[in-house]
């Protein structure tokens, strides 16, 4: 009976040395978890024979847990290193199309720009908007425009913010003030992404009505003086008579408040190119004021861009994925979804940092990063793994010293064996 005891007991130190070494082995891996084996004893029980009757056999390795405390957050600096600062994982769909999940944010990009672990799993994710709101529930293996730029956006919308100097003279008082006295110019892009340039100037003509009630006056043209417009601006509506290049009148009150136009013009753009139509797009002039003082403009924006290429990429906290590009702009390409589970020891760990889900583990919840139980994400940065090296270290005699002790009860029963074989 005590050799085979003992040999169970070797049996168990034996396995939880394998854990001990597994678990210090992979101290330096991301998302690793640390294990622990678990025993329970191993009773005989005679029939018929209750309470103290019954005898110790031996131990049995009941169990191998995993802890799945949080490790700590390492700081590496790679765009695609992301890291889980709380609950959940990150869900994967592997090369054979099974589904799995991990703890470790150890991310590529691969040939047609699909997020990818080191062994070719893909990162799922929602699909979002250019601006990083989510379209659909359902996830997705999450990709980026690398294979071809980004398509251009012609120019929609224009906004000025500018000052008139109320204290500047009628136009057409002598001496006759230059039309190029104010005047600003922007790109636009059309339908190609090519750049139009455009120019306005502004030509303060007389007043009208009577006080209190006096409203001055400001022309706006796209040329400086008559003739063609070069710019190729075209006035949305017939302008006034006999004065090329004018698109609309601005109208101020005696605070230098605009009153008219009360919505935002129409600018058509003729563009150089017979094959691009023209671009029209709305001129937001809702913050123009008309004070005592220089000409000046704060701000004139449009919302056109050229083609762009890929350059960088960012992962934010809620696990919204934005790309960068060449033209200067950034887009939002998809959110990482994260996982949990009602039960993660019921997880089985697969290897290369993976889990896959059981009948213990239950079905998997998902949502996104920082909403409810999820954890928050931190991009450029790793979730190192929790082993306690000192603690191992020190589980590790610990078990040597069990595995000795039980392998001299086993001696101590052979000489107690080998006593009673040479009795005479």
């Amino acid at each position: 009976m005590s050799f085979q005891t003992g040999l169970s007991g070797l049996n168990a130190s034996s396995r939880s040395l394998d854990v001990i070494g597994n678990n210090i082995a992979n101290a330096n891996t991301a998302g690793m978890k640390t294990s622990r084996a678990e025993f329970s004893d191993l009773v005989a029980s005679s029939i018929g024979v209750g309470g103290g009757g019954s005898a110790g056999i031996g131990v049995e390795v009941a169990t191998v847990s995993q802890q799945f405390s949080q490790g700590s957050i390492n700081v590496t600096g790679s765009d695609l290193d992301v890291a889980i600062n709380g609950g959940g994982f990150f869900q994967l769909t592997l090369t054979d199309g099974s589904p799995a999940y991990t703890r470790a944010g150890t991310f590529k990009l691969d040939k047609v720009g699909n997020i990818v672990t080191n062994t070719g799993a893909n990162l799922m994710g929602y699909p979002t908007d250019a601006a990083g709101k989510a379209t659909s529930t359902t996830i997705q293996a999450l990709q980026l425009p690398t294979s071809a730029p980004i398509g251009a956006q012609p120019t929609k919308a224009i906004s000025a913010e500018f000052n008139l100097d109320a204290r500047a003279p009628i136009a057409a008082t002598v001496p006759v003030t230059p039309r190029t006295t104010y005047g600003t110019s922007l790109t636009v892009f059309d339908s190609q992404g090519a750049t139009v340039p455009v120019s306005l100037y502004f030509e303060r003509v007389a007043s009208t009505g009577v006080a209190p009630n006096v409203t001055d006056n400001w022309n706006v043209y796209d040329v400086a003086s008559g003739g063609a417009a070069p710019d190729g601006l075209v006035p949305p509506t017939p302008g006034t008579p006999g004065t090329p290049g004018f698109q609309f009148q601005m109208q101020f009150n005696a605070n230098g408040v605009l009153t008219s136009p009360a919505s935002a013009p129409t600018l058509t753009i003729t563009t150089p190119s017979a094959v691009t139509p023209d671009i029209v797009a709305t001129f937001d002039i809702s913050k123009v004021t008309q004070f005592g003082a220089n000409f000046a403009v704060s701000n004139l924006t449009q919302d056109g861009y050229a083609p762009g290429e890929l350059v960088g990429l960012k992962i934010g906290d809620n696990g919204v994925v934005t790309a960068r590009y060449s033209n200067g702009q950034t887009q939002a390409n998809g959110q990482i979804a994260l996982a949990d589970f009602r039960n993660v020891q019921g997880l089985t760990p697969t290897g290369g940092g993976n889990w896959i889900e059981t009948n213990a583990s239950g079905l998997p919840v998902q949502g996104s990063p920082g909403i409810g139980k999820f954890g928050g994400l931190r991009s450029g940065a790793l979730e190192e793994s929790n082993v306690d090296l000192t603690a191992e270290l020190v589980n590790m005699m610990t078990a040597q010293r069990a595995y000795q002790a039980n392998a001299q009860t086993i001696k101590t029963q052979d000489q107690i064996m080998s006593t009673l074989v040479n009795l005479r």
